[in-house]
This record gives C-alpha cells, sequence and structure tokens, in this order.
C-alpha cells in the first residue's frame, strides 16, 4: 500500500492487474529491525513468543509499541503475525475442543454437516458461529477461552477498541484437499462482478476493517496442511480483483510459505492476505482450527431499520410501476438500494448457507429478482419472512 489513497484508481478489473508489480511486492524481506519484538523470523513472518511478552502486554507503554508494531506488519509488512504460546493454559482448548467435537457430531446429524468457503464440500467439518455456540454449551468454558490478552491486543492493534469478535471452527481430517488461494470477507467473499463494482477506494477500506485469525487446537505440523500464506500480497491494492486469475494463483503456489503451529499458537493475517488452507496429506492428524474473523466497530449503521416491512409495502407497487414503464430499470433499482438491504452479512450461516462458496442472496437481489421473474407478491412476502428466519441466531 505505497500509493496515497489518492491516487487509487477509480475501479479495478482482473485485465489491468499486473503479475509483475504484484511479483515485486511478494519479493520483499522482514528486516528484523522492522519486528524488534519477535522472538525469530521465518520464512518473512514474524514469529512473538508470547510467553515473554504476556506480562507486557497489561502496561499501557509496551502494549501500544507492540501493537503499533503488529499493526505496521499487517498493513505494510508481512501481513501476518505469528504468536507462539498465545495460550500458556491449553486446559480451555481442550475442554472447547470436546465441546466442539460433540457439536460437529450434532449438526452432522441433523443436517448432513456445513460447508465451506473456497474448498470443495466433505473435505471437512465446519462450525458456524462457533463462538455463540460454544458460549451456550458452556459459559464457564467460553470465559476461559477467550479471555486471553494476547488475542485482544493484537484485534485492538489492527481494528482499535470496541471490535466485534465472530469464530467458526474448521476441522480437516487426513486426505482433506486444500482450498484455492483467495482473499477474505469482505470483498473476498463477493463474486468477481459485485467485487469489481466496488470503487477502488473501497478496496483500501475493506481489509482495515477485518482482522483474521486461526487457534490451533492441536499441533499442526506441515504434513496436516497449515495455511499457506504469501507475505507481502497484501499490500497489492488491485489483489481483490486479481486473486481469481490462474496466473496469480499459479504464482501464489510457487511461492506460499506454511509455518508448523503448536497446541496453542496463533496466526493472525490481514483479509487481503493471499492465502488457502493447505492439504492434509498427514495419515493420523485432524487438523483443527478455531477461525476468527474479528470485525470494526464502525461497520455498522447509525439506525436500526426494519427492512422486511418496507420491502413488503414496497413490492406492490415496485411491480406495477414496472408493469406500466412508469419507472425504468435503473429507476426501480436505486429504489430497491434505499429499501432493501444488499449486504449478505451477518447472517446465520447454518441456515442461510453461501451460494457458490460465496455469499447467500441478498435482499436486494432477491427484490431485483422477483421483479424480473414475476413472483406474486404472498410468494414475495413468504420468501422474505422465510430470509428473515434463516439470518436469525
Amino acid at each position: 500500500m505505497r500509493d496515497t489513497i489518492e491516487n487509487t484508481v477509480a475501479y479495478y478489473d482482473p485485465d489491468s492487474c499486473d503479475l509483475g508489480e504484484f511479483t515485486a511486492l511478494i519479493d520483499q524481506a522482514t528486516r528484523r529491525e522492522q519486528v524488534p519484538h519477535a522472538a525469530t523470523i521465518e520464512k518473512n513472518i514474524p514469529i512473538y513468543d508470547m510467553a515473554d511478552l504476556r506480562p507486557a502486554l497489561e502496561g499501557d507503554q509496551t502494549r501500544r509499541k507492540l501493537m503499533a508494531e503488529w499493526a505496521k506488519v499487517l498493513r505494510s509488512g508481512a501481513g501476518v503475525v505469528a504468536l507462539k504460546g498465545a495460550y500458556a493454559d491449553k486446559t480451555a482448548l481442550d475442554e472447547a475442543t470436546r465441546i466442539y467435537d460433540k457439536i460437529i457430531a450434532e449438526e452432522k446429524q441433523g443436517a448432513g454437516g456445513a460447508g465451506d468457503h473456497f474448498a470443495a464440500s466433505g473435505a471437512n467439518d465446519r462450525i458456524w458461529n462457533s463462538l455463540q455456540k460454544l458460549c451456550e454449551a458452556s459459559p464457564e468454558v467460553y470465559l476461559n477461552y477467550f479471555a486471553n490478552t494476547s488475542i485482544a491486543v493484537v484485534c485492538e492493534a489492527w481494528l482499535g477498541p470496541n471490535y466485534q469478535m465472530t469464530a467458526q471452527v474448521n476441522l480437516v481430517h487426513p486426505g482433506g484437499a486444500a482450498q484455492q488461494a483467495h482473499r477474505d470477507y469482505h470483498l473476498g467473499f463477493q463474486t468477481a462482478d459485485v467485487s469489481a463494482s466496488y470503487p477502488g477506494h473501497v478496496h483500501d477500506v475493506s481489509p482495515i476493517l477485518t482482522l483474521q485469525g486461526a487457534v490451533a487446537h492441536c499441533d499442526m505440523p506441515l504434513e496436516s496442511g497449515p495455511t499457506k500464506l504469501l507475505p507481502f500480497s497484501q499490500a497489492y491494492r488491485p489483489g481483490y480483483a486479481a486473486w481469481r486469475r490462474e496466473d496469480f494463483r499459479a504464482l501464489f503456489e510457487e511461492r506460499y510459505v506454511q509455518l508448523p503451529l503448536a497446541k496453542g499458537d496463533a496466526v493472525f493475517f490481514s483479509p487481503a492476505l493471499f492465502h488457502a488452507a493447505g492439504a492434509n496429506t498427514s495419515h493420523d492428524i485432524h487438523r483443527f482450527a478455531n477461525l476468527l474473523q474479528v470485525s470494526s466497530a464502525f461497520g455498522r449503521a447509525m439506525e436500526t431499520v426494519d427492512r422486511d416491512r418496507m420491502c413488503k409495502l414496497l413490492y406492490p407497487l415496485a411491480v406495477r410501476a414496472k408493469q406500466t414503464n412508469r419507472l425504468s430499470v435503473a429507476e426501480l433499482s436505486a429504489a430497491i438500494a434505499a429499501t432493501a438491504e444488499g449486504y449478505s452479512f451477518p447472517t446465520n450461516l447454518d441456515r442461510d448457507p453461501p451460494k457458490n462458496g460465496l455469499a447467500p442472496e441478498t435482499q436486494a437481489a432477491f427484490f431485483r429478482r422477483a421483479l424480473v421473474e414475476g413472483i406474486e407478491e404472498h410468494a414475495f412476502t413468504e420468501q422474505l419472512d422465510q430470509m428473515s428466519s434463516a439470518r436469525m441466531a
């Protein structure tokens, strides 16, 4: 992100992405003086020994210096930090793992298991909203699990205070295939066309609104397939347009790195970092990670609005306006944008799963589709109610 936002291209598209410019970025190296608090640097990724640093997290001065260092690494450095021994006591991890194993078994009996982003169906077991499900299953275990200053400080370093935590368990069994290289939420969970419709400056803003993390619930040697990471790739500003291109994905496969993790370690990275879960080529390791997706407090509207009710009131009028040609397609689309929810998240991904591996259909997209397909008013209302129910926690 060496350029200023003022120099941002108005819109990014895959054809304009420059593999040479991308290569120059990932050719960088992490220098020791850039990460003075790191215990070591492995494969350009700074490793922080939390056994040594944890006492400093209680004091403002050292804590601020460490947060500033982490923020710089995530934004313009390697894009990823590894926290060795993020959990000093593994008891909370083991207790949470037992609860999550039970939840996985129950959900597989009830609905056949959950799907995954960017990986073949059946390659793993997934628990959506593992945050709430752990809290409901055992508030005491949940308390011990998230009373973790290492996690809190890295989240605050990137997002500032008042961040919002979500989590999803990913359990990859022996033989589980690797994911494709990708970027993550927000723009990474949109189709190529939708992503390209956002102006360039939004591509700059999106990564600073979310932090990705993974807590290792078991030892993860390289053969178990820990996350494949491409240091410095988050700095390529058109990356949300580039990551689907075959030449960029091929370069990722040539250049990615992986870090073995021990139980209780954690990694955190910019959602703009090119990354992918690795293939589990082991014979007996069930790779268990709790994936943390943490959001900025600023990603919220000022008022609550009952958009379901507004859509139901507007739909019959929009149908008549379309039938009589009183309003153009563009004019109707403008009215829908002001009325309906145009974003897929947050949602309950157990009941409202991603479409094509990305995002559920939005209320606005359904409204537009209903007009095109001539859906009757009662059917439109019923579908809105089903969508609303599916989104509820």
